[in-house]
C-alpha cells in the first residue's frame, strides 16, 4: 500500500480521466493512504497480543486481513485502468463479478478484523489503560467498517429506474439525497449538496488509530499531570474517548442518512453535536475532579 500511494499520486498528476466526478485515481489513492495507516496500526496491535495459542490465531487474521485488502486494491486499481467504477457498478457481468469479489472480500476483513478483537479482548498482559485503548479502538473500527454496508443496498432512484424499464447498471451509492459524482469537498470529495455515508465510515474506521492513541498520550503524561497518574483514571478516561469517538461516528452517519451535507448541519444535528461535546466535557472534568491526589510531604505519615 505505501508503494502505491506515489503511483496513484502520479496517477493522479498525469492522468486527466474523471469518473463519477472525481479524478478516477483519487479513490485507489485515498484507499492505498488508509490501508497504508491501518496496516501497520493492525500489526502493533497483534504484536501485544503474547499467549502463544491466541498470538497464532490473531497473526492468522492479520494475514486473512492483509490477502483480503491487496484483493480489493487489485479490483480498484484493476478498474482504474479499465476506465471503469470499482464500486456499486454491475453494468456488464465482469463488472458486477469485480463488485462480487470486493463485497466478499470487504466481509471477509470484517471478520478477520472481529476476531483479532475477540482476542485482544481476553488478553491480560497489558496496561489496563492500554489493553482498554486497543479493544475499543478496533471495536469503533468495527462499528465504521459496518457503515459501509449501508452504501450497498440500491437507493430509491435506482430502483425507481429499474422499474421504468432503464435497468439497474448501478447498485448502491454513497451519497444520499443526491447522485454520486456531485459537488464535494477538495481532495475528500465529500458531498457538499447532500448526505454523504463516506464520512461515518471514516471517521468511525480510524477509530483504530485515536482510541490507542489516547491511552498513549496518557501514559505519556502520567509524570507531569498527577491527575492521570492513577491507572483508574486513565481507564475511564479512555472509556470516554472511545464512547465520544462512537458518538461521532453515529452522528455524522445518521447525518448522512438524513441527506444532509456535512458542511450544513441542520438544528437537531447542531443540538446532537453539542449534547456530544457537553456530555464528553462533563465526563472528562468529573473524572478528573475525582482523580486521587498524590500525597505531599507534609501529609505523609511518620
Amino acid at each position: 500500500m505505501t508503494l502505491l500511494v506515489p503511483v496513484c499520486a502520479a496517477g493522479l498528476l498525469l492522468d486527466p480521466r474523471v469518473l463519477g466526478g472525481a479524478p478516477i485515481w483519487a479513490k485507489p489513492l485515498k484507499f492505498s493512504i488508509s490501508f497504508a495507516l491501518y496496516a501497520p496500526t493492525l500489526a502493533w496491535m497483534v504484536s501485544l497480543v503474547r499467549a502463544d495459542r491466541a498470538h497464532r490465531v490473531a497473526s492468522a487474521a492479520a494475514t486473512v486481513v492483509a490477502v483480503a485488502s491487496t484483493i480489493e486494491m487489485i479490483a480498484i486499481v484493476g478498474q482504474v485502468l479499465r476506465g471503469r467504477a470499482s464500486h456499486f457498478d454491475v453494468a456488464t457481468p465482469f463488472d458486477a463479478a469485480v463488485w462480487a469479489v470486493m463485497g466478499a472480500s470487504i466481509a471477509v476483513l470484517w471478520v478477520a478484523n472481529l476476531v483479532i478483537a475477540i482476542v485482544l479482548l481476553r488478553e491480560r498482559s497489558l496496561t489496563p489503560s492500554v489493553a482498554w485503548g486497543v479493544r475499543l479502538g478496533l471495536l469503533v473500527s468495527l462499528l465504521g467498517m459496518a457503515v459501509a454496508f449501508l452504501m450497498t443496498g440500491p437507493s430509491g432512484a435506482q430502483i425507481a429506474a429499474a422499474q421504468a424499464g432503464d435497468g439497474m447498471p448501478t447498485v448502491g451509492a454513497h451519497a444520499v439525497g443526491v447522485p454520486d459524482g456531485g459537488p464535494g469537498l477538495a481532495l475528500l470529495g465529500w458531498s457538499t449538496t447532500g448526505g454523504d455515508l463516506r464520512i461515518g465510515h471514516f471517521v468511525g474506521l480510524h477509530g483504530l488509530q485515536v482510541v490507542p492513541l489516547v491511552a498513549l498520550g496518557l501514559l505519556l503524561l502520567v509524570g507531569r499531570v498527577p491527575a492521570v497518574r492513577s491507572e483508574l483514571v486513565r481507564v475511564r478516561l479512555v472509556l470516554i474517548a472511545a464512547a465520544a469517538w462512537t458518538g461521532l461516528t453515529l452522528l455524522l452517519t445518521w447525518q448522512a442518512l438524513r441527506a444532509q451535507p456535512l458542511l450544513a448541519p441542520d438544528a437537531w444535528t447542531l443540538l446532537a453535536a453539542g449534547g456530544l461535546v457537553v456530555g464528553t466535557a462533563l465526563a472528562v472534568g468529573t473524572v478528573l475532579a475525582r482523580a486521587p491526589r498524590p500525597m505531599t510531604r507534609e501529609a505523609v505519615p511518620a
